[in-house]
């Protein structure tokens, strides 16, 4: 018998990337799901196409994103698993970056998985369920340029290995994914404003440099729903990287990033101010009243 057939799972990003395409898969397998996304369009696309439950709300917002929590268990009976994955990026050191887009990308990425997790846990402990919180490579090594990103992909790990504590006496398992380079809205985003941002990332030793397709990370993330994983790592060996994260910072460690850094943050800080913006064009319209 699947061990996933039946269950309910709240998806957050859910309109495109990762998250649309765990929740197709979650779907083939009997999931029944509750789609969380700023975008309302594509969000309802998805959740016609799959028969799921689609709510439009921004992670930044508790009270609606405990509305569509509320909303989903008076529908399915409750929550069995949640992918907490929304999440955005900025561009531009810390000197050059928007403020209010270094901001945005804390609000979204951090204080959006705990919001997430605030919402659905009561039933999640109810069903003795399983979360799944999304986190990156980025958590283990730092890159000028990103620190926003790389700051709240730290502090979501963080966050889910003391929820792991909090609840494990309770039934319920926690995971924390990192993963590199996904062919996603988000990758492409900064690749089409930051010319730089290829060039970076094509320099970088190998396996660093390959960018993974998206299916690759839907497939580790429902074997993970399907073992309760505590770690994800895709692929494997950014393990070992979280193994190494001490040496990374370093004099030594840290050799080879302050070069690259020395190189291209003056071009990525050129690009940015070219753009006029330090975030996507897509993230940019989060805090107008009705995004789409």
């Amino acid at each position: 018998m699947d061990t996933l057939q039946g269950k309910v799972a709240l998806v957050t990003g859910a309109a495109s990337g990762i998250g649309a395409g765990t929740a197709r898969a979650l779907a083939a397998r009997g999931v029944r799901l509750v789609l969380l996304d700023v975008a309302a369009e594509p969000l309802a696309t998805v959740a016609d196409e799959l028969g799921a439950l689609g709510v439009v709300a921004d992670v930044r917002d508790l009270d609606a994103v405990q509305a569509a929590v509320d909303a989903g268990v008076e529908r399915f009976g409750g929550i069995d698993l949640v992918l907490a994955n929304a999440g955005i990026a900025s561009y531009g050191s810390v000197l050059a970056v928007d403020p209010e887009d270094f901001r945005r990308v804390l609000e979204v990425n951090l204080l959006g998985v705990f919001h997430t997790v605030r919402a659905a846990l009561p039933s999640v402990l109810e069903r003795r369920g399983y979360i799944l919180v999304v986190s990156s490579l980025a958590a283990f090594a730092a890159a000028a340029g990103y620190a926003a990103y790389g700051a709240s992909k730290a502090g979501v790990e963080h966050f889910a290995n003391t929820l792991r504590i909090e609840v494990a006496s309770r039934g319920v398992d926690v995971g924390c994914a990192h993963m590199t380079w996904i062919d996603t809205p988000l990758l492409r985003d900064v690749h089409s404003d930051l010319p730089s941002s290829r060039r970076i990332q094509a320099e970088m030793p190998r396996p660093l440099r390959k960018t993974l397709p998206l299916q690759t990370c839907v497939d580790a993330f429902v074997a993970a729903f399907e073992r309760r994983s505590p770690k994800v790592y895709v692929p494997r060996w950014v393990g070992v990287i979280g193994w190494l994260r001490a040496l990374l910072t370093t004099r030594l460690g840290s050799r080879a990033d302050n070069r690259m850094a020395a190189e291209f943050l003056p071009k990525i800080d050129a690009e940015v101010a070219a753009l006029g913006r330090s975030t996507s064009a897509r993230n940019a319209i989060l805090d107008r009243p009705d995004p789409t």
